[in-house]
């Protein structure tokens, strides 16, 4: 049974400098228990270099794959042709990457692509069965509360921050850890739909009142009134809170 992890180059969110994106270290985390009961687990990352990726070897993986693209292009062509052609059972990828220009698109785009099935926050794989191929998940469903659950495979999965912590680092074991470099270019692809607009804060929307919505007051019910109504409404309302208050003249 194959295991792949995915990578990405990560910033420090404060420091800036390179590092590994923690919840990706724990992804690995997660893939070496599979490796202990006779999974095959291996790293991809598609990038220009795997300098950084590397560091992914140090906390537990054996052997990294790296898919060369041209920096600044979308990594979703470059993984999905390496995962077409390794076919493995279960993909495990973070959330979002970290530091960058990061959206948390690629494992649902990359789910599209290959047509698998995506399985959202995990933060435990409790075991594999190999016929039919399947998995034992864990998931965070909200706040606290989990789920179990079994699924086919092959299966696309993200973790949670709340998965186990990640292994330590050690530097002998990075040293011990092979990469192996996939060349050939991938045609980069572009969507439809999409348009890039400088930012602009938005005004909030109010909802329209249904039937039998209540006055602010809680006093009277109204239904559709009439722009006077609805004014003389409010204003009473605010008289009685004491935000506005009338004089002898009623101004």
């Amino acid at each position: 049974m194959k295991v792949v992890v995915l990578l990405s180059a990560g910033l420090h969110p404060v420091s800036g400098r390179p590092v590994l994106p923690r919840i990706e270290a724990q992804a690995i985390a997660l893939a070496q228990g599979l490796e202990r009961v006779g999974a095959e687990v291996c790293g991809l990352h598609a990038g220009p270099e795997a300098g950084l990726p590397r560091e992914a070897l140090g906390h537990g993986l054996s052997r990294l794959v790296h898919r060369e693209s041209p920096a600044g292009a979308d990594p979703v062509p470059a993984l999905a042709a390496a995962l077409a052609e390794a076919v493995p059972d279960l993909v495990l990828a973070g959330r979002r990457g970290e530091g960058g220009e990061d959206t948390g698109l690629v494992p649902y785009l990359l789910a599209e692509t290959l047509g698998l099935p995506l399985v959202a926050d995990l933060v435990a794989i409790e075991g594999l069965d190999a016929a039919p191929p399947a998995a034992r998940f864990e998931q965070i469903v909200s706040g606290t509360t989990r789920r179990r659950f079994t699924r086919r495979l092959p299966v696309l999965a993200t973790v949670h921050p709340r998965a186990p912590d990640p292994l330590p680092f050690a530097f002998a074991r990075m040293r011990r850890g092979t990469v192996e470099r996939l060349d050939g270019a991938v045609a980069e692809t572009h969507r439809d739909g999409f348009e890039e607009r400088p930012y602009r804060p938005r005004p909030k929307l109010m909802r329209r009142a249904g039937p039998g919505a209540s006055a602010p007051s809680s006093e009277t019910v109204i239904v559709d009134p009439t722009p006077e109504e609805a004014a003389r409404l409010i204003l009473d309302h605010l008289e009685r809170l004491g935000i506005r208050r009338f004089g002898p003249d009623g101004r």
